[in-house]
This record gives structure tokens, sequence and C-alpha cells, in this order.
């Protein structure tokens, strides 16, 4: 029997479809010939459950010009659970950058969101450097100075990090410690005579099929290099400098920045920069569908395929 075509006619061969004259509307002919093909309406794939891994970037340390120590920065936010995908959704990534060093006498900076869709990890808050400490997915540390006060660190963001630890002042004594940045584990130390205050530790996953710890905060800086200032904390925190620069989080780690100190005047010590995050999607082989954006690293591990995104890009499940 011939295929019946538009118009009501009866054909033997079938008209081969042209594009519509309005876009985003089809012909019969359209419809007909792509519902044949097999690509309209088009196939939507089965819901799956899927693993993931978001931290966000990391603040960075403060900076300080003037008989001042700064505290380290926050590490980023860090989320971690299990949820539905869609089949034929289409994922968004977005992977936040590290807040940068300040370039003069300033608080850090906090560093950016990461996320996929609406489910947000914070960014980590900057570290105290002439004012109060960022609040942020984990908390800035508190600075130090040679003058009166413990400068509070700042809080971390329920559920993704923990709070900075306090900075030390004090009128008699310019040997002081200022705080370390939160971390994913635990808050960062605070400020004591004579001895570093570190970053809080990150925390370990496994999604990738091997233990890695990230989201770690910046140690914090101390004033003089009479002995050292506060190390990173595990996890990519950057280390402290004793009347020295900060050192940077680990990139995609989400882990913060080093807080920075000086005895000089008019002379810039800088916090160091907080790493980048990353976005970590584990997904069971059999449902991946290979349709990404982003350039992701594909690894397996088991009966999973592990997409660890370094830079923003997209997921089709």
């Amino acid at each position: 029997m011939a295929n019946r075509w538009p118009g009501g006619l009866i054909r033997k061969t079938p008209v081969t479809p042209t594009t519509s004259a309005a876009p985003g509307v089809w012909t019969l002919a359209e419809a007909a010939y792509w519902t044949k093909q097999g690509l309209w309406p088009k196939p939507v794939g089965p819901s799956y459950s899927a693993t993931y891994l978001i931290i966000a970037g990391g603040g960075s340390g403060g900076s300080a010009d003037t008989n001042t120590g700064t505290g380290g920065g926050g590490a980023g936010g860090y989320l971690s659970s299990t949820s539905t995908l869609t089949g034929g959704t289409t994922y968004t990534i977005t992977v936040g950058a590290g807040g940068a060093a300040p370039s003069s006498a300033a608080n850090g900076n906090n560093g950016s969101n990461s996320s996929i869709g609406a489910v947000v990890a914070t960014g980590g808050g900057g570290g105290s450097g002439i004012g109060t400490a960022s609040t942020g997915g984990s908390g800035g540390g508190g600075y130090g100075t040679f003058a009166s006060g413990n400068p509070s660190g700042a809080a971390g963001t329920s559920g993704q990090g923990n709070a900075g630890g306090f900075g030390q002042s004090s009128t008699s004594d310019g040997n002081v410690q200022c705080g370390g940045g939160g971390g994913g584990a635990g808050a960062g130390g605070s400020g004591s005579f004579g001895s570093g205050a570190p970053g809080g530790a990150g925390l370990a996953s496994s999604i990738t099929g091997t233990s890695v710890t990230r989201a770690g905060g910046g140690g914090g800086g101390k004033r003089t290099s009479s002995s050292a200032a506060g190390t990173g904390g595990a996890g990519g925190g950057g280390n402290g400098g004793a009347g020295a620069n900060g050192s940077a989080g680990t990139a995609n780690t989400g882990g913060g920045g080093g807080g920075s100190g000086t005895t000089d005047t008019n002379i810039l010590r800088t916090g160091g920069a907080g790493g980048s995050g990353v976005v970590i999607i584990s997904v069971p082989t059999a449902n991946y569908t290979g349709t990404t954006t982003g350039s992701p690293t594909v690894t397996t591990s088991g009966s999973n395929t592990i997409l660890q995104f370094n830079s923003s890009g997209s997921y089709t499940a």
C-alpha cells in the first residue's frame, strides 16, 4: 500500500521534506519524515542515580603593608551527595575560581561558587587583612596586629564548611599570629604567641575510586619571621607567610590561600590566592551518555564512569 503524504495525495515516492517557512514550526511532511526516522518525538532516556562532589573556589588570604599579619582564606564550600538525573536533561556545571590575592592592604577575596544546576557550593571567605574576615563556604581567619583585641574569624556555611580562627593582637609582644581559614572538616586554628595557626583540615572523598582530601583552609600569617606561620590545612590549603607573602591554595581543591605578615611600613605582603574548585559526577556506566561540554576528565571505577570537571561545562543525562 502506498504511503499517505501531505495534501491527501497518494504517492509511491515519499516527498522529501524541506525547512519550514516559519522557524520552529514543522510541516506535516517534516513531522512524518522525522517520526519515521525515529528522531521525533525525541526519545527520553531513563532516570538514574548519580553521586556528586561539588567544591567551590577557596578564599584568598589577606594582604598587609604595615606592622600586621593577616588571616588565612577559608576553603570553598564542600557538598557531596546522591541525586537522580533525568534522562535527556542537560545539567550545567559551573566550577568556581579561587579568590584573587589582594594587590593592596586589604581583606582577602572570596572564592566563586561552584554548582550542578541549582545545587550550589558557596565560595570560601577571604582572610582578614585590615577588617573583619569574610563568611563563605568556610570562613576566613582573623588578622593579628601590634595593637589590642583579638579579631574573630568568620563563620562558614552550614553543611558546607567551618569557621575561621581568631587572630591575636598585643600591645607588648609583636610576635603575634593570625587565624587560619576554616576547612571542610574543621575550623581554622586561632593565633597564639610563637606558634603557627593552621588552616582547618579538608575532607576526604573516594568518588573517583581513590581517596583524595580537598577543601583545606589557608594557614594564618604572622607579623614577624622569628618563627613559622600557620600551615595550610590538609586538602590544598596554602601556608601562611611569616613576615612574608602567603602561599596559594592548590588548584581544583578549593583550598584557601595563606595569610601574610610584615613588620615593615609601606611594604606590601600579599596573601595567597585561593585554589579553584572542582565538580565530580559518578554515574553508572550502563547509563553514561557520553554527551558533555567543557572537556571533563573521564575515567572509570568499578561499574561507574567518573566525570571530573576542572572547568565549567555540562553533562546531558
